[in-house]
């Protein structure tokens, strides 16, 4: 191991005194293959050719910096390389040659052809006994199969046998692409298919089994991690494409298998074009941004250049968050962050007005259901009238794009959330109408890790030791991680049409019991279920689109369908009030909500005014198209 150090030390000085070297001994088989008489070859001529050889390779080779590292040893680019560099100095030098002929014009040919064999060998030999460490593994190495033999799997047992004194030993990969059923990189096998992973981690006597595909998809996971708990070993996984932020994967990325590998990790097929032209150079404002979807919104956001990225929310404590998670640094006294309720129309508006966004995202709201569901008028103040001043302003102050997230409690909404955020799409359309811009609606199911999230809660119960609380049995919920849905909404606002919500694609409902149960398993612990009933306002299995709403019309992604939205007249939002009787206030939200709802339809409040106070909120303003 000594020895290695020394020659990796040395190894830029000796790869070019190899190649030195490698051009005389060229140049003499070449020679000799041309003069079989070794007394009658031009020997005196023969060793000036290959010092002619060396100094042009060497100088083309200075000038691409290829002796110097430009690429790895024995990397297809360095091979290019030194092949490009070859054929050019054997052109020059046979040039040269041509006009008083020293030697045959074989001769630098045939040395080229020479020089690239004894450079791949040499190369090729350095990079078995030098760069690639002996596949043994120490005592106390884990044994480990890799599943894929992709790039991501390459790069994972490259960085395992770099690693001195590494905890993990590839013994071997598993993938089902029979066309790498023979392959082996750096000595470690492709052994077999993932149906036969249980017999393989057996036989092979692997200790842990890391799952190398950064596109897997969730019921890729759990038929792996099924098959890893049988044969009683535990799983890893890299992390999923989206969260992949480089091209290189080592042992460092590796991580434990977690819930969202079951439930996300969709591959999400991203237009950078079209993202990057509604949102590079621009100044684009984030509403909300200090939450869970808002902070992940400015993260993707910051990724693709705005010349100003605003970040906008009540909470000051989540915008130090934020800002320290994009810049490294939260002094809170910069012009990225702006302290504001969309509450207070007045403030807003002079937000807009100085700042002139050109794209919104609107990602405020209040969204915890049961809460709503006691406080009404808190929706309506936040999610509804706060969605109208945002949209007001937007348009006062002549914002060509905004995108307002919405949320599947607004398809066939039974909820105060679902009346809220489908009020929310129709104020939406009709700020699209008035004001003749692009804004539109996003509308997706529950988010893992998002803040307040059902995980959360169930794992802070299985820590407690129980028991978890299940509303039903049967009760089923779409789930996407923050990250798919961010890039889908970032997505979707290139795409969507003026006045449309876009329902992202969440894949197949998820029964919370097997969520629950899937948690338990990782947790390894044994920990009671509750049945506790579905809470008012709670469907026993959500929708994603209304019973009078297209489903899968996707014209521009595969992943994100479109729904036209009937705008409400902004009269009757403006009539409406978060003051009076709780079911009044509800009552007044369900029939705003409701399809029909349009300018010249016969006003649905009007039995209401006299018994719930209905006025104008305090600040209210509507943009006059």
């Amino acid at each position: 191991m000594d020895l290695i150090k020394a020659l990796r030390r040395f190894r830029l000085v000796l790869k070019a005194g190899y190649d030195a070297l490698a051009w005389a001994a060229a140049t003499a088989v070449a020679t000799l293959l041309r003069y079989t008489d070794p007394s009658v070859a031009p020997w005196r001529h023969a060793a000036v050719m290959a010092a002619a050889l060396a100094i042009v390779y060497f100088a083309l080779a200075l000038v691409v910096r290829t002796i110097s590292g430009r690429a790895p040893t024995a990397s297809l680019e360095e091979m290019l390389l030194i092949t490009a560099l070859a054929l050019m100095s054997g052109l020059v030098v046979f040039f040269g040659n041509l006009g008083h002929v020293y030697v045959a014009r074989s001769v630098p040919i045939g040395a080229t052809l020479c020089f690239l064999v004894a450079a791949g060998l040499g190369r090729g030999v350095w990079r078995s006994l030098v760069v690639r460490p002996p596949a043994s593994g120490s005592p106390t190495s884990s044994r480990v199969l890799v599943v894929g033999a992709g790039d991501a799997g390459r790069d994972l047992v490259g960085s395992m046998l770099r690693e001195a004194g590494s905890e993990w030993h590839p013994v071997g990969f598993v993938d089902d692409d029979r066309a790498k059923r023979h392959l082996r990189v750096r000595g470690v096998p492709v052994l077999g298919e993932i149906a036969r992973l249980s017999e393989l981690i057996e036989r092979f006597r692997a200790e842990v089994v890391v799952v190398a595909i950064p596109s897997a998809s969730s019921a890729l996971i759990s038929r792996i991690a099924d098959s890893c708990r049988s044969a009683g070993v535990p799983v890893k996984v890299l992390p999923s494409a989206v969260e992949l932020l480089r091209d290189d994967v080592g042992i460092r990325d590796i991580r434990d298998i977690n819930l969202s590998d079951f439930l996300g990790r969709k591959q999400v097929d991203t237009d950078v074009a079209s993202i990057a032209g509604y949102i590079t150079r621009r100044r684009v404002l984030v509403t909300g941004a200090g939450g869970s979807i808002g902070s992940e919104l400015c993260r993707q956001i910051a990724a693709f250049g705005p010349s100003e990225l605003i970040m906008l929310d009540r909470d000051e404590s989540a915008l130090h968050a934020v800002q320290l998670s994009l810049t490294g640094r939260a002094m809170l006294d910069g012009r990225d962050v702006v302290l504001c309720d969309i509450r207070d129309a007045r403030a807003v508006r002079e937000i807009f007005m100085t700042r002139r966004p050109e794209v919104v995202f609107h990602a405020a709201a209040l969204k915890h259901l049961p809460m709503l569901e006691q406080y009404p008028g808190e929706a309506l103040k936040t999610n509804v009238v706060g969605t109208e001043n945002v949209l007001a302003a937007a348009a006062m102050a002549d914002v060509s794009r905004l995108v307002n997230i919405s949320t599947d409690k607004a398809a066939n909404p039974i909820s105060v959330l679902g009346y809220s955020k489908r009020l929310a799409e129709r104020i939406t359309a009709a700020y699209a109408g008035t004001a003749n811009r692009s804004y539109l609606s996003v509308r997706f199911g529950n988010v893992l890790g998002s803040r307040g999230s059902v995980l959360t809660t169930f794992a802070e119960q299985i820590a407690n030791g129980g028991p978890i609380t299940v509303t039903d049995p049967d009760v089923t919920r779409y789930f996407m991680t923050i990250e798919e849905a961010c890039q889908l909404v970032v997505q979707a606002g290139a795409i969507g049409r003026p006045g449309e919500a876009l329902v992202l694609d969440m894949g197949k409902p998820v029964k919370i019991l097997d969520v629950v149960n899937r948690l338990i398993a990782l947790h390894h612990r044994r920990v009671r279920i509750e049945y506790t009933g579905l809470r008012h306002g709670e469907k026993l299995h959500e929708d994603l689109f209304g019973d009078l709403e297209p489903r899968d019309v996707r014209p521009w992604h595969a992943l994100i369908s479109h729904v036209p939205v009937d705008a409400i007249d902004l009269d009757l939002v403006g009539a409406l009030s978060g003051s009076g009787r709780r079911g009044d206030v509800i009552d007044a939200m369900a029939r705003a909500s409701a399809d029909g709802c349009r300018s010249g339809s016969s006003d649905p409040f009007a039995e209401l005014d006299d018994t719930v106070g209905l006025e104008p909120a305090v600040g209210h303003r509507r943009h006059q198209g």
